[in-house]
């Protein structure tokens, strides 16, 4: 299941995952382009492991991997609790 964690003016919706069972964390990045359809990244916490990355520019994965980086102890937390609205 993914949870929705932060929505962009840009219409960017990062969403995550609850804590997999091997202590990762999925996050997953998309934005709609009416070009391409949809450009996407995912990043695996706590490692920080970037993966299937489509569409977006190298500027715009600084920001996503700053933003997450930022980020990231907030998305475990919510993580380890199932869902935005359980979490303290």
């Amino acid at each position: 299941m993914m949870y929705p964690y932060l929505t962009l003016n840009d219409d960017t919706e990062i969403v995550h995952s609850e804590m997999l069972s091997d202590g990762r964390v999925k996050v997953y990045i998309e934005k709609p382009d009416e070009k391409d359809g949809f450009h996407h990244a995912t990043c695996y916490l706590p490692k920080y492991e970037w993966v299937d990355i489509s569409g977006f520019s190298d500027e715009e994965m600084d920001f996503f991997k700053k933003l997450i980086i930022n980020n990231a102890h907030v998305i475990i937390e919510f993580s380890q609790e199932g869902k935005f609205t359980k979490a303290s």
